[in-house]
């Protein structure tokens, strides 16, 4: 449980708890859940009783209200454990932040109580088969009817979709204005006309259960708006600097997972005479990995301390995704390829590490996205 992360000892007693439930039930359950392509649920439910599920929420609201320092260095070190199980996590508690921050209150008396029990699990539909990183370019309709709505239209790559409940959906409502007509509703995806998509089949990644949604014709009472046409658009970017950071400190955790696996084996493992940690070019490759999980955890420590004073975090949170996950990637590579072919068995997790690796610079913004950040930054400088 390796963190750079200043925290109080309340943190610090809190995040000993995640460690242990990591080693009870993530750990032990991983491989099962990507081998069978099975989403974690059970787990998501017993995370429940760790308070893992309202993070964000307000302690008023029956969650833990943690800042984001504290947030993560809770999934840095469940993603030591299992990126997918930590990342759908991260889905499920920024909505449930969302609702507690811009629900009225009967939506938050109708699903926050279930939501951080664990028996409904959430997840956000904004991204489109059309439209990746374009995250404006929505197409799904909602018109109104009535007093209430009627939404139609597809979403895709939706993280948690296999066995989601509450959904929140992002719709457009008037074309010609762009994203200032874009708003959000709140919807069960048992809902009459809303047809859940068969879980796509991924390079791995199988416990986040990545699927779609179609919407055919959904009929929505008005107690389902989330979010008012024209300030949809913006409620979908509010919480994406926390988001980005929380993927960077997961990647740090795999790193640092990835390492003390490449050292354990460098320690144990003999070739022509002496172990391979005695080869200066194994030393040297581990030493270069050392470095980079050190410049990653310096980059996502600092943009979350400007989260937790409410400063803005746009251009730190670029940085930490980016350069994390490029590390991790590179990092967790050169493990694997310290354990010779062993490295490719599926009793390593190293496997595993590197598709999350990969798929952390698709999620909440590509890197090139991120670049788009840094580089406007650098020419209002």
């Amino acid at each position: 449980m390796s963190t750079t992360f200043e925290l109080t000892a309340s943190e610090r007693a809190r995040l000993a708890a995640v460690a242990a439930f990591a080693e009870r039930e993530v750990a032990p359950q991983a491989a099962g859940w990507e081998r069978d392509h099975r989403p974690p649920v059970q787990a998501l439910r017993a995370a429940a009783a760790e308070g893992l599920l309202g993070l964000v929420v307000p302690r008023r609201l029956g969650g833990l209200e943690l800042r984001p320092t504290a947030m993560v260095a809770v999934m840095e070190t469940l993603a030591a454990a299992d990126f997918f199980f930590a990342f759908a996590l991260v889905v499920h508690n920024n909505l449930c932040g969302a609702i507690a921050r811009l629900g009225s209150g009967p939506q938050q008396a109708r699903y926050l109580p279930a939501m951080l029990r664990g028996e409904r699990i959430g997840a956000f539909l904004l991204t489109e088969p059309g439209g990746g990183s374009d995250a404006a370019a929505i197409t799904t309709l909602a018109r109104p009817e009535g007093d209430g709505w009627v939404l139609s239209g597809e979403k895709a790559w939706i993280s948690n979709a296999v066995h989601a409940d509450v959904l929140s959906v992002y719709a457009q409502t008037e074309p010609a204005l762009g994203w200032r007509g874009i708003g959000a509703w709140l919807v069960d995806a048992v809902t009459p006309g809303v047809i859940r998509q068969p879980a796509y089949s991924l390079l791995g990644g199988h416990a986040l259960g990545t699927s779609g949604f179609v919407f055919d014709g959904v009929r929505l009472p008005p107690s389902s708006q989330f979010v008012a046409p024209g300030e949809g658009f913006k409620a979908a970017m509010a919480g994406i600097d926390l988001a980005r950071v929380n993927v960077a400190g997961m990647c740090c955790g795999m790193l640092g997972d990835a390492l003390d696996a490449a050292i354990r084996h460098s320690r144990a493992r003999t070739a022509f005479g002496s172990s391979l940690a005695a080869k200066q070019g194994i030393e040297w490759t581990l030493a270069d990995i050392a470095t980079e999980l050190a410049a990653a955890r310096a980059l996502t420590r600092d943009a979350a301390a400007l989260l937790d004073r409410g400063e803005p975090a746009a251009l730190a949170a670029a940085h930490a995704k980016k350069f994390a996950t490029r590390a991790a990637f590179r990092g967790i590579a050169e493990c694997m390829q310290i354990h010779g072919a062993a490295g490719l068995a599926d009793d390593l997790p190293l496997g595993r590490q590197l598709t999350a690796a990969k798929t952390a610079q698709y999620l909440d913004g590509t890197t090139e996205i991120q670049n788009v950040v840094i580089g406007r930054a650098l020419f209002r400088a």
